[in-house]
């Protein structure tokens, strides 16, 4: 993967809000971040995949070759659909979690209950399985759509120059927390 290549990493923030803040930060190979897309998902809700494909849309971004998703659950088991997601910014998306975790099956059936668990439980078993990466001398779990678990680990590594977090979702991450606290000082 070349020095210039670009990922969009979409990381997100929420506190008590009703509504977690998306931030979508492309990063080159080389660790240079050269553009930021804001949005927000609903707390608990499903409008994950919908908000985070509108989020590549205003980006607008040719030139972005993968996307990479912090966790397939945000939001409080906002569910991704990463196939639905793959068809929509036509690049191969890579959901990134950086725990060890037995599934989300129990958890789900414990905060929900008829068509929000069904609903939920069927995204969730369409997923592809989720695989251990290790990256410098850390662990990560990668789903992948759209590309070869090899090139999966491959674009997860190019992007990870350091510690166990791929560059675009730890600067995702950083300005998602920053617009959250913004956004929650101008409400008050």
């Amino acid at each position: 993967m070349k020095s210039g290549a670009r990922a969009l990493g979409v990381a997100e923030s929420f506190s008590d809000d009703d509504r977690s803040v998306l931030c979508g930060a492309v990063c080159r190979r080389d660790r240079v971040t050269d553009g930021f897309v804001f949005g927000s998902c609903t707390v608990g809700g499903t409008d994950a995949t919908a908000a985070i494909a509108d989020l590549w849309t205003t980006l607008d971004r040719e030139d972005v070759r993968v996307l990479l998703v912090a966790g397939i659950a945000p939001a409080w088991f906002n569910l991704v659909d990463l196939s639905t997601l793959h068809d929509r910014v036509g690049r191969p998306v890579i959901a990134v979690s950086f725990e060890a975790s037995p599934g989300l099956e129990p958890a789900l059936r414990d905060a929900f209950s008829g068509d929000a668990l069904d609903r939920r439980l069927r995204t969730y078993r369409d997923l592809p399985p989720r695989r251990r990466l290790d990256v410098n001398d850390e662990t990560v779990y990668v789903r992948a759509i759209g590309v070869a678990d090899d090139d999966a680990a491959e674009a997860v590594r190019a992007f990870t120059p350091t510690g166990g977090r791929p560059e675009p979702l730890r600067v995702a991450r950083l300005a998602a927390r920053a617009a959250r606290r913004f956004r929650a000082d101008e409400e008050t």
